[in-house]
């Protein structure tokens, strides 16, 4: 009992235990708390590259020690029970050794971080320059770098400063500043200096120990020659080869989506070898070659190719290329518009498609919304996908997306996409946008999972996460649950991994539920999520939502996340405001500078698009297909002169924002600006004590004219400039007085405008004071080219002031291609007048022209070379217009491109000088300047030019008036002072539908000051009910509309015209065959028109011939009733036998057997108590030719294969037709050979049989046979063989026949042909004999004879008699008797030939 009492215990200790363990956390004594991750994988580390304590291994044995104990003292314990307490005791071991490794690393983890805070506290210093910045000096369009040293720890807080103030790289030019800060080494790089960046700069460094600075100077220098300070080897570089220039400015660029575009940069000359190194930019990035993009270098240009355009490749573009003091640079503005809508009216396309928070199956996907609505509002976007390398693209979205940004659900892991976005307006889609980058989705949390522990000198230890947390089999709930992204169309969840996460992959289950309910509802349970990422679409917008997660891996599902913060759907996204203020500012001739605000409170729009459009129209067009991001644009390829306004949107992720307030109205031109300096100094004359000098304009005159010139003067014996005049001297020539012989001077100058005075020009040449006295003439001055074409231009020059030894007889020019020295003279003969046409010019090549003056001693010095010009027509480039003006003066008018408002137009004739003013009248009109002449005659002949002053590019033009051209003007100006009005159409009649008729004329478009006087017969007439005059004065229609036309109406009509000045008058004759012409379709159409009031044939008459050889007569009427009537006629008497169907309205006229009887006219006619109409058919003559042929042709086609019968006369050959008519001829050939009746052979036919009958046939008779049947228009053959044995069964058969005495035949009597005139009795008698007696029937063209009328027949026992009274010549034609008993059968006949009173009977005219 004892016993029995003591394991009781036992077992109740046991079970104590067990159930104690399960829910106890087994930890150390020494530790009281969790451990994270992240401090078990820097524990696993410590534990894995350190020694274990001597301590810690005695424990542990001690531990083990005591378990065994434990466990031994268990083994007598045999039940279930001593089975579970073992294991209990097992898994509290192994907690055990957990807990105290934990304990262990969390020691180590403290020691670890007490030995660092000890060691930063030993480094712990102020910072201290160990190399401090130094003095730079530079030259201008150089790059600097300040660089220094500094010492400190922790890492000091770095800031920049010139002249005292910060330097924020943000705020300067891009690329200005760059700032680094790498291992202690602080430099600033300064690029592209200018004079600007002379001054102080100073850097900071501070920490919590304390702070030190550092100065250092830089010295920008400008370049003015050798004595600047270049080093030899630099400037005997300059001096052996003059470095490549832009030769002109970069324009902007216009180009179209999907096409091809080219940049090209054109060079002064080739580039040296350290200027081949060309970069370009775009929006400040470098550009490299790539498979849409070609970067080359060619024949003095530069250029960048892009196959095909999109609207990403549009922005800012920089050529830069080095230089011996830096390098030179140039940026324009490369356009790319939206391509052609295939539907218009749809949208432009969006742009810079790109790829955010990628995970493994979702992505965030963000676009700009395009500048070009279609005009009407972009309803939403649709966001495709691909395969990387496909072309099969898939939908991922089927509702239009409204926002620029949408999360893609559905990815597969690993896998590479391109996405493209459409937009959508009312009217349609637009183009794809460009395909964004490839992206490949991947998991975006699994570095967060791996630690890298770095040691032994380079060596590191990887810690996966996934395999410290085997153990972890169900996964935790995820943490963080929250909104990441709200928007109208969709709700973006976001949430933290599980931690700890466990080895095996997790999915999640996200659940929804209304804020304030308990009632949580999965929304994904089809497609697990495999990211902590999710969006939620169609949620119902107004209400709140809150969310929660639940992971999921192979072993179950965790429990619920905490639920999210309460989130509305359905919120819109607020388009930003737009900007406020914007300015616009006058730039060049073609571009307007636009500024404006940035937007305030902080907000950060995508950037800006920019509209325009010409004041008086309603359009907008716009500027930029890509937002530009700087509050300042230069609007270029604007029409100079006219007048734009500008507004600005601001562009975000929900799209455009509303209209900026338009700017004030502004006229394109040039803004005005201070001048560039003068430059071409020459000395046209010299004395003892003065100089004449002269000097070239300035090539940019500032938008505004040039009011005079400051000069300065330099005798090189002294230090100081001199000024020569103190009031500006309007001309460009100059005597500069009070010098001393012998001294050498040079000379500057400065031009002064509306705006001020502008730069200095660089010093002349030094000019010896020696009075000339050289017999030559002078040089002569101002060379300029005017009226640049492909292949010509105009050259003038002035004379030379100083004309030497006599006047100045002639004048050469020369010639050289710049970067030559090759000068040619053009001239081969001098020219006496101070302008000359320079011809035969190679398009696209830069000239250089010098002239040269001659007298009586010779050829004087060359004058200073003209300025560089390219033989190209500018685009915009306008010529003169010859014409005549609305009041007829010949003018000649030119259009500037472009003109300031202080431009002049100068007109002059055979450029000597202006034309006549008692002769010419000259008119101004904004750009457009019209030279009159007062009274054109030869006088006038001759070259007129015109040259407009005060703009930096020649603008000019010349025209030759010639006789042939004046003769031409002046009949157009006769024309218009007395002017005609233009003819059109002339008078045509048109007869309307109710029989009215309609006489109309069309002119030229008509004032509506118009008149018209509308004659007839000599009277004028007015508009009434029965005659209507319509004048449509705006398209120039003249009509008379005459209700009942009839006598009354013929005569002549006259129109009478007049509209201001011009006139004219247009007849029309209406009398004899045209009058009656036009009357009678008037009457035609107005019964017509009657008719159809009714019932009326829609369909007339019209025949048909069936393949059973009988005609159909059918029309077809409409417009019926009940009571309508329908009947037919022939020969004027009605006719029995149609049929008519008065639901179909189809009448139809049956003949079986068409005969010559049948010949004559058909009428049908449908009546009821609204009328009647009727149509006929003519079926005579020609037209019963035509029904016959048809007849003929298709029993010609039923005519069955030649068969042989034999007779007891002989052989009958035969064919059986559907219906013989006379009308087919038939031919019968034996042997080729054509056969004629005679007593042997009778052809003959009935109406449905065609036969030839061989009395007594012989030998002779054996061969082919051969029937022809010809149908009027084609023929057919029919042939078969005779042979002996038809000839042998014909005697038989005689013989056989003859053995019946009683058969049926025609004794005698009948002759062959018969002759008789008309109006007499023809008798006809034949016998017939057979037992039993026949029966006779007698046929008339195969047709059996009724017998009535004019027609008897009397048999009198074997004697059958025909008569036929009153014979007429219908009773043509062949007769026959046929008799027949049940012997046999026999046909016997006779030809009737009826002829008129007075004729001669056929075959009787030799008698």
């Amino acid at each position: 009992h004892h016993r029995e009492e003591e394991q009781k215990e036992e077992r109740q200790q046991s079970l104590q235990m067990t159930s104690t363990t399960r829910k106890k956390k087994f930890k150390t004594s020494e530790e009281e708390e969790t451990f994270s991750l992240s401090e078990l994988s820097i524990a696993a580390a410590l534990a894995l590259t350190s020694e274990i304590p001597q301590d810690y291994k005695i424990r542990r044995e001690a531990a083990i020690l005591e378990l065994e104990q434990r466990g031994e003292k268990r083994v007598r314990f045999g039940n279930d029970m001593e089975k579970l307490e073992k294991e209990v005791i097992q898994n509290c071991r192994l907690l055990r050794v957990r807990a105290d490794r934990k304990a262990l690393r969390r020691k180590a983890v403290e020691k670890a971080c007490m030995e660092k805070e000890y060691i930063e506290l030993r480094s712990g210093r102020p910072p201290m320059f160990w190399i401090p910045l130094r003095v730079h000096a530079v030259w201008e369009r150089m790059e600097v770098k300040l660089a220094c040293t500094v010492l400190a720890s922790p890492p000091p807080r770095v800031t920049w400063y010139k002249n005292g103030v910060r330097i924020d790289p943000r705020l300067a030019p891009a690329g200005k500043y760059k700032i680094k800060n790498k291992f202690g080494m602080l430099t600033l790089h300064i690029s592209r200096c200018s004079m600007e960046d002379s001054a102080e700069y100073s850097v900071e460094v501070k920490n919590q120990y304390g702070e030190a600075y550092s100065f250092a100077t830089v010295l920008v220098r400008k370049y003015y020659g050798k004595e600047s300070g270049f080093d030899s080897e630099i400037y005997r570089r300059s001096l052996m080869a003059r470095e490549a220039d832009f030769a002109f400015p970069l324009k902007p660029l216009f180009s179209r989506e999907k096409e091809p575009f080219t940049l090209s940069c054109y060079f002064s000359s080739d580039l040296l070898e350290h200027q081949r190194d060309i970069t370009w930019f775009r929006d400040g990035k470098l550009l490299q070659n790539s498979e849409c993009r070609e970067l080359k270098y060619q024949d003095q240009e530069a250029s960048l190719t892009v196959s095909c355009a999109y609207k990403e490749d549009e922005g800012f573009y920089t050529i830069r290329v080095p230089s011996l003091d830096g390098y030179k640079e140039q940026t324009t503005y490369v356009f790319v518009r939206d391509a052609a809508a295939e539907t218009a009216g749809a949208p432009g396309s969006p742009l810079n498609v790109k790829c955010h928070d990628v995970n493994k199956d979702c992505l965030i996907l963000s676009w700009v919304a395009p500048s070009d609505n279609g005009g009407s509002p972009i309803l939403g976007y649709y966001i495709e996908r691909c395969v990387a390398g496909s072309e099969d693209w898939v939908l991922c979205n089927d509702k239009p997306v409204k926002t620029c940004r949408y999360p893609v659900l559905g990815l597969a892991e690993g896998q590479t996409y391109q996405f493209r976005v459409k937009a959508i307006n009312k009217k349609g889609i637009s183009h794809p946008s460009k395909t964004s980058d490839p992206i490949t989705t991947y998991d975006a949390c699994k570095d967060k999972r791996v630690t890298v522990i770095p040691y032994d000198e380079g060596r590191t230890i990887e810690i996966f996460k996934d395999d410290l947390e085997g153990h972890i089999k169900i996964p935790l709930p995820p943490t963080n649950v929250h909104a990441s992204e709200v928007r109208e169309d969709y709700v973006a969840l976001a949430w933290d991994e599980p931690d700890p996460r466990g080895r095996e992959p997790l999915n999640y289950y996200v659940e929804k539920s209304i804020a304030g309910s308990n009632s949580w509802q999965m929304v994904n349970l089809d497609m697990p999520v495999n990211s902590p990422r999710f969006a939620l679409f169609d949620l119902v917008k107004g209400k709140s939502y809150c969310f929660r997660v639940r992971s999921v891996n192979k072993y179950g599902i965790s429990e619920p996340s905490l639920p999210s913060e309460p989130v509305t759907a359905g919120a819109k996204l607020a388009t930003l405001p737009p900007p406020s203020q914007v300015l616009a500012f006058r730039d060049t001739k073609t571009s307007v500078v636009l500024q404006w605000d940035k937007l305030k409170d902080g907000l950060e729009p995508l950037g800006y698009y920019i509209y325009c459009r010409e004041t008086g129209t309603e359009e907008w067009q716009t500027v930029n297909n890509k937002p530009v991001t700087c509050n300042e644009f230069t609007v270029p390829g604007l029409q100079p002169g006219k007048e734009y306004v500008f507004c600005v949107k601001s562009v975000s992720e929900a799209g455009l924002s509303e209209s900026s307030p338009e700017t004030d109205p502004i006229v394109v031109r040039q803004a005005i600006a201070c001048p560039s300096a003068p430059h071409g100094f020459v000395l046209l004359n010299c004395g003892k004590a003065d100089m004449t000098i002269g000097w070239k304009p300035p090539k940019r005159k500032g938008g505004t004219k040039i009011l005079g010139y400051f000069v300065d003067q330099h005798d090189i014996s002294e230090l100081d400039w001199h000024e020569v005049n103190i009031q500006p001297i309007p001309q460009r020539v100059y005597t500069v007085s009070n010098l001393e012989e012998g001294h050498l001077y040079e000379f500057r100058a400065c031009a002064v405008n509306m705006a001020g005075v502008g730069e200095v020009s660089e010093p002349s040449d030094l000019f010896r004071c020696e009075e000339w006295t050289m017999p030559e003439p002078g040089p002569p001055y101002d060379v300029k080219c005017t009226e640049v074409r492909d292949t010509s231009l105009k050259l003038h020059w002035e004379a030379p002031l100083y004309i030497g030894a006599g006047p100045v007889t002639g004048y050469y020019i020369d010639m050289c291609e710049e970067g030559s020295e090759e000068w040619k003279q053009i001239n081969k003969q001098s020219i006496a007048t101070t302008h000359m046409k320079i011809s035969d010019l190679e398009t696209g090549k830069c000239y250089i022209f010098r002239v040269r003056a001659l007298n009586k001693a010779g050829i004087g010095p060359p004058s200073l070379p003209s300025d560089p010009v390219v033989a190209k027509t500018k685009p915009g480039t306008n010529d003169i217009e010859l014409g005549v003006d609305e009041e007829g003066f010949i003018y000649m008018a030119f259009e500037a491109p472009e003109k300031n408002d202080c431009s002049e137009f100068i007109w002059s004739k055979d450029y000597e000088g202006p034309p006549d003013a008692d002769r010419v009248q000259t008119e101004e009109k904004g750009n457009k300047s019209k030279l009159i002449l007062k009274d054109p005659s030869e006088k006038d002949l001759g070259i007129y030019s015109v040259e407009v002053t005060d703009v930096d590019d020649d603008i000019s033009a010349s025209c030759t008036l010639t006789k042939e051209d004046l003769d031409k003007l002046l009949k157009r100006s006769h024309e218009i002072r007395n002017p005609l009005i233009k003819l059109i159409s002339g008078w045509n009649i048109d007869v309307l539908e109710k029989g009215e008729v309609r006489l109309w004329l069309e002119v030229e478009k008509l004032s509506p000051n118009a008149e018209l006087h509308l004659i007839f017969n000599d009277k004028e007439l007015t508009s009434t009910p029965t005659h209507k005059i319509n004048f449509v004065k705006g398209k120039g229609l003249v009509e008379l509309i005459i209700q009942n036309f009839c006598d009354d109406d013929k005569g002549m009509y006259t129109a009478q015209l007049q509209d201001g000045k011009a006139k004219n008058q247009f007849t029309l004759v209406l009398v004899d065959e045209c009058f009656a012409k036009v009357a009678a379709e008037a009457d035609a159409k107005r019964r017509e028109w009657k008719k159809k009031q009714g019932p009326h044939f829609i369909e007339n008459l019209k025949w048909k011939v069936t393949e059973n050889c009988e005609v159909l007569l059918t029309c077809k009427a409409t417009n019926l009733r009940k009571d309508t009537s329908f009947q037919w006629f022939f020969n004027k008497k009605a006719r029995a036998g149609g049929v008519f169907d008065p639901q179909t309205g189809i009448g139809t006229l049956h003949i079986k057997k068409m005969t010559k009887a049948d010949e004559g006219q058909y009428k049908a006619l449908v009546s009821d108590d609204r009328g009647e109409d009727y149509t006929q058919l003519d079926l005579t003559k020609g037209a019963f030719e035509d029904l016959l042929k048809e007849l003929c042709r298709i029993s010609a086609l039923s005519a069955t294969p030649l068969k042989i019968q034999p007779t007891e006369e002989g052989i009958k050959i035969y064919t059986d037709v559907k219906y013989y008519t006379d009308y087919m001829k038939t031919t019968w050939y034996h042997k080729e050979k054509q056969l004629e009746s005679r007593d042997r052979l009778k052809a003959g036919s009935t109406m449905n049989q065609i036969w030839l009958h061989i009395l007594n046939p012989t030998d002779a008779d054996k061969g082919k046979y051969t029937l022809e049947l010809f149908d009027g228009n084609n023929s057919r053959k029919l042939s078969t063989d005779l042979s002996g044995q038809v000839v042998r069964r014909y005697v038989k058969l005689k013989g056989h026949i003859c053995s019946f005495p009683g058969r049926a035949r025609v004794v005698q009597g009948l002759p062959d042909v018969a002759t008789i005139m008309e109006d007499k009795t023809l008798c006809l008698t034949c016998c017939v004999s057979g037992d039993p007696y026949p029966e006779i029937t007698w046929f008339k063209n195969e047709k059996v004879i009724v017998f009535k009328d004019r027609y008897k027949m009397d048999v009198k026992g074997t004697v059958v008699t025909i008569t036929i009274e009153k014979v007429c010549n219908e009773d043509t034609g062949k007769y026959s008797i046929y008799v027949k008993n049940k012997y046999g059968s026999e046909t016997g006949q006779v030809t009737i030939s009826v002829y008129k009173h007075g004729e001669i009977p056929t075959g009787m005219e030799e008698e």
